[in-house]
């Protein structure tokens, strides 16, 4: 899945997440601190409390003694509302200092009236000794005191509620605020990275352009001096080696071709003199194969040279006819015309002559009995189509076919004469020519189409 994904969309989610856990963790770290630091707050005040109703007790209480070791307290108006004061049986030294600087955040009880008897012997924890009705949240600080009738404990309480007042509004401002950066980080990212990425954009869409007719065109490399301009240089260099190569092999080629025409032309000269018989036949019909190959060879090297065309007014019909009446080794198979008149294109009346030659050649070798040579118009274009009753080309090799030195397994026992390069030659030249050349019909026999711009 990842794969398919492009490299955009793989950064611009990677960098939203990294900054989407880096935000939680931050989020989550602030609501403690902040928390931790509110609650220390309020324990701090609730102690500042009880100390100081601690300081003015003194004369502030009385303390009535009962049966059974009790110890009443009766609160004065001078208190604190938020402070109480509560008296156990005098406790051993160690115990009094665990009392003291006490914080502690205690649930709210329920509990009725402002004086309680403590009958206990020991002393109850300080929340279990709060004494105020339901409400907020508290912190409690619970502070002993000696005093002459005995010890007494002064328990205050700070509300909680500004510690939740803060901790939802910082919620509030979180709760949107992430995904909202979060979507700013995504938005940046995509901007950013396709910014980046759009000499690679430029630098993909002009090698698929690039195809072995025109190697002399170069990747646009970008200003920035960084690894994409590198890789463009790069690329670059790779065409001019790969120009370099392919314009010796074409040369090589075409002079091989070249050179070969003068000594085949003398040799099947002096053949065709030589006194009659079996072996200069066959050695004739030999020679006539190596020319018509160096032919071939010949015209493919000057088509990948793209060498400048001749742009002139051909009449198809014309050629096509011409082609099509002219003698064929297998005389048996008749040739039907159907060819519409005025049908103009503009190109080499040479090359179109030879697209038509190797078209109607291929189609005599593979008939059984007909070969039908077809030509209209169709929207603007010339439409030729070539179709024999033979065996015909399997779908899976309707593309190889066209492929140079390619030829089918039943071509190589039934074909006396071809060398493969027929149809590669006459794609090259429809598509020279702005047209097609593709094969189409699949019931019975093989039927080539080429299509041409019409004038």
């Amino acid at each position: 899945m990842a794969s398919r994904l492009s490299v955009r969309l793989r950064a611009t989610l990677a960098a939203t997440a990294i900054v989407a856990v880096a935000l939680g963790v931050a989020a989550a770290v602030l609501v403690g601190v902040l928390t931790g630091s509110l609650t220390r707050s309020a324990s701090n005040e609730a102690a500042r409390r009880a100390d100081a109703t601690a300081e003015v007790l003194t004369g502030s209480v009385t303390v009535l003694r009962e049966p059974a070791d009790s110890v009443t307290l009766t609160e004065t108006s001078l208190l604190d509302p938020d402070v109480k004061i509560f008296a156990y049986p005098v406790s051993p030294a160690s115990e009094l200092s665990a009392w003291r600087s006490t914080a502690t955040p205690a649930p709210r009880r329920k509990t009725p009236g402002t004086v309680r008897d403590f009958r206990s012997s020991t002393a109850p924890q300080p929340a279990e000794a709060a004494q105020w009705a339901p409400g907020d949240a508290f912190a409690l600080a619970t502070t002993p005191v000696d005093t002459a009738d005995g010890v007494l404990f002064v328990q205050a309480r700070a509300s909680l509620e500004p510690t939740g007042d803060a901790l939802r509004a910082l919620w509030g401002l979180l709760l949107p605020g992430i995904p909202a950066l979060l979507l700013l980080v995504a938005v940046l990212t995509w901007l950013a990275v396709g910014r980046a990425l759009a000499p690679v954009s430029a630098i993909r869409t002009e090698m698929a352009d690039i195809t072995a007719n025109d190697l002399h065109r170069r990747v646009p490399v970008p200003r920035s001096r960084d690894e994409i301009a590198r890789l463009a240089e790069t690329m670059n260099r790779t065409l001019d080696r790969l120009e370099l190569a392919v314009s010796r092999h074409k040369r090589f080629v075409a002079d091989a071709a070249h050179e070969l025409r003068s000594p085949l032309a003398i040799l099947r000269t002096r053949l065709e003199l030589a006194p009659p018989g079996p072996l200069a036949a066959e050695a004739l019909t030999d020679v006539e194969r190596i020319q018509a190959l160096t032919s071939d060879l010949l015209l493919l090297a000057r088509l990948d040279a793209a060498e400048p065309a001749c742009h002139e007014e051909v009449d198809l019909g014309q050629v096509t006819a011409e082609e099509a009446a002219r003698s064929r080794p297998r005389p048996e198979i008749r040739v039907t015309l159907e060819v519409a008149a005025d049908t103009v294109v503009l190109g080499s009346a040479g090359q179109l002559r030879r697209l038509v030659a190797n078209l109607v050649d291929n189609a005599v070798r593979h008939a059984n009995s007909t070969v039908t040579v077809r030509l209209a118009s169709d929207g603007g274009e010339a439409v030729l189509d070539v179709c024999d009753d033979g065996p015909g080309i399997p779908v899976e090799h309707h593309e190889a076919v066209f492929d140079r030195f390619t030829r089918l397994d039943e071509a190589r026992d039934r074909d006396a004469g071809g060398s493969g390069l027929g149809l590669a030659i006459a794609r090259d030249i429809a598509v020279r020519h702005g047209g097609s050349l593709r094969i189409t019909g699949e019931d019975r026999g093989a039927c080539l189409q080429a299509r041409f711009p019409v004038i």
